[in-house]
């Protein structure tokens, strides 16, 4: 196995129909593999606007099941460009039962896998808890020939827990598909320090974990309901010190690429030994709700 490995990050601007949004992927990934990424991954729900603004029972019509149509789109660009891709979809289990689901192809086109978004979030034009069913395929990692690549979407980048344990099942790079943004009326005020605060809570991880972590975003500005959400793009890729080797604009579409080495991720590891020194025997309190 080689010393690196080369992933990428498609920060994206959404069109409201999936096709348009299917075929910007599609060029996206020929051009992550032209630059000599071996992994590539797709921002959250990337297939239309962020619906999750509002609740409205037919939306759900958005969902696919998987295997299903875009799968097969994102397969067939894995295949043809021999580049791994992670991608995030709307997926329809069953009738009832809606997953906000990060899908992995490996360089044949083969789908490795599914990981379901854990963690739900139901914040003001962040309706998820309406539309997701919690996960339910616990923390997963995928073994390629270029990396073992964890996935995590989106509000599961604000959760040590999430990051730890797809680190300990040997994850080399974590990626966050990932919508997220500014209410313009509150962008004024609060916007700076909610861009650091998400960066930083990450970079935390790829720290504590000694791995790479990248985090995937759109921009621009969607509006389903009243003044709608700006997403700040701001995509980026940390190495296992949390220094940013890529970042992406607050306003522009970007392929970021960056070369990851393992070597770095051994060196750190031994030099801050954090998974060495776990008190796994005291642990017990985090699987409770509150510790009183």
């Amino acid at each position: 196995m080689s010393d690196t490995f080369t992933i990428a990050a498609v920060q994206m601007k959404i069109a409201p129909d999936r096709e348009t949004n299917l075929a910007k992927a599609e060029t996206a990934i020929a051009e992550a593999a032209k630059r000599g990424a071996q992994v590539v991954c797709l921002p959250e729900l990337f297939t239309g606007y962020y619906f999750c603004q509002k609740e409205d029972i037919s939306l759900f019509d958005l969902a696919e099941p998987v295997p299903g149509p875009s799968e097969a789109r994102l397969a067939a660009a894995a295949k043809k460009n021999s580049i791994v891709v992670v991608g995030s979809l709307f997926e329809k289990r069953m009738p009832g039962v809606y997953h906000n689901t990060a899908t992995v192809h490996d360089a044949g086109g083969h789908l490795l896998g599914l990981y379901r978004k854990m963690h739900i979030p139901d914040d003001p034009l962040f309706l998820e808890k309406f539309y997701f069913t919690p996960g339910d395929l616990g923390f997963k990692v995928f073994s390629t020939p270029a990396a073992k690549v964890g996935t995590l979407v989106c509000w599961d980048q604000w959760y040590p827990e999430a990051a730890r344990l797809t680190a300990l099942q040997g994850a080399e790079v974590i990626f966050y598909p990932t919508a997220i943004g500014w209410h313009p009326r509150e962008k004024a005020e609060f916007g700076a320090a909610q861009h650091s605060a998400w960066e930083t809570s990450m970079r935390g991880h790829a720290i504590a974990n000694g791995t790479y972590v990248c985090a995937v975003n759109r921009v621009g500005h969607e509006v389903i309901v009243g003044e709608g959400l700006e997403f700040w793009g701001g995509s980026f890729i940390s190495d296992p010190f949390g220094r940013v080797l890529q970042k992406g604009s607050a306003d522009r579409e970007e392929v970021l690429v960056a070369t990851c080495d393992r070597k770095l991720m051994e060196d750190v590891r031994r030099n801050w030994p954090f998974f060495r020194d776990r008190r796994i025997d005291s642990y017990g309190g985090i699987t409770k709700r509150v510790a009183d």
